[in-house]
């Protein structure tokens, strides 16, 4: 039996391989799974990835354990940014034919929307092409997928509206001219109706640029090597609001510093978080007031986690 390393009012954190959990999960239990898993990047990084012509082979059994833990109404939020073919200035299409084979046929998962993570403070990478040859431009955008079992899952854009902004304000002030576009588009007298927000787009904008918070401060106090992928909390807070109600569950199985367990237990969804390397795993707990140290005092310096009983 898996034992999570630590629990919060409402959340479970595990150190294990995310197929070790998923199999233990009953079917349909889940309401919404949202993660970035490690991308198919040219080089390896210190969180594991592996090659894109051995992606879909890897990527596939998290897969089935997701399909078969989500409900039936349920999403899967799966953030995979594409990567560069080695040697080249060209991109693979690993993301894009993992989402071919979620979605075909024979896959598990339709195609609900597609969204975009366009992040300003990206690096311009890969170096070689970018600032040294200058044979393409800075890539700032993540494709973001949104997946459901079934045509109509929980969802509602009321839960995420914005606020209007300056010129929305002043044509309500000023009124709608009703009418034909040249787009086709005809617009009546209800366009002229003020709602509770603006709807939003299916582009987050989101830089990911803090250099300190409650968990990267004690990552440098302790020594803990700092997960370099890291969602931007905006990410999770609007998929997690857009999709779920409280007391719904979310489920991340390649959670890193737990990024998406921290905006679920603010916004009263209960959760679950799985991560491999033991070194997150304890550095996520300082994102829990409280817990950091006494999850720290537990599993001091070698992190050798013994986290089954018999």
């Amino acid at each position: 039996m898996i034992l999570p390393i630590y629990k919060t009012k409402l959340g479970k954190a595990y150190c294990a391989d995310s197929l070790d959990i998923l199999r233990t999960l009953p079917s349909s239990s889940i309401d919404l799974v949202l993660t970035s898993p490690p991308f198919a990047l040219r080089r390896k990084k210190s969180y594991g990835n592996v090659s894109a012509d051995k992606y879909i082979g890897w990527f596939w059994p998290y897969a089935e354990q997701i399909a078969r833990v989500l409900k039936r109404k349920g999403s899967f939020v799966l953030d995979i940014g594409g990567s560069w073919n080695k040697g080249e200035p060209t991109r693979t299409l690993y993301h894009f034919q993992l989402l071919t084979r979620l979605c075909d046929r024979e896959g598990w998962f339709r195609l609900a929307q597609e969204f975009y993570w366009y992040n300003p403070a990206k690096m311009p990478a890969p170096a070689q092409w970018v600032t040294i040859e200058r044979v393409r431009v800075k890539d700032a955008i993540n494709p973001i997928w949104w997946l459901a079992k079934s045509a109509r899952p929980n969802a509602s854009n009321r839960r995420v509206l914005k606020p209007y902004t300056k010129s929305m304000e002043e044509l309500f002030a000023r009124g709608y001219n009703e009418g034909a576009r040249p787009s086709g588009h005809v617009v009546s007298n209800k366009w002229g109706k003020r709602q509770k927000g603006a709807i939003p787009s299916n582009v987050i904008i989101a830089a990911n640029t803090r250099s300190t918070d409650p968990y990267l401060r004690a990552c440098r106090k302790y020594g803990l090597e700092v997960n370099p992928a890291r969602f931007v909390p905006a990410i999770p807070e609007f998929f997690i609001k857009f999709l779920t109600r409280p007391g719904d569950i979310v489920l991340d199985p390649f959670s890193g510093s737990n990024v998406v367990g921290e905006v679920a237990e603010r916004l009263g969804r209960k959760w679950i978080s799985i991560e491999i390397k033991p070194e997150y795993v304890v550095g996520s707990a300082f994102r829990f007031n409280g817990l950091g140290e006494t999850i720290y005092r537990k599993h001091p310096q070698s992190l050798k986690l013994d986290t089954r009983q018999s």
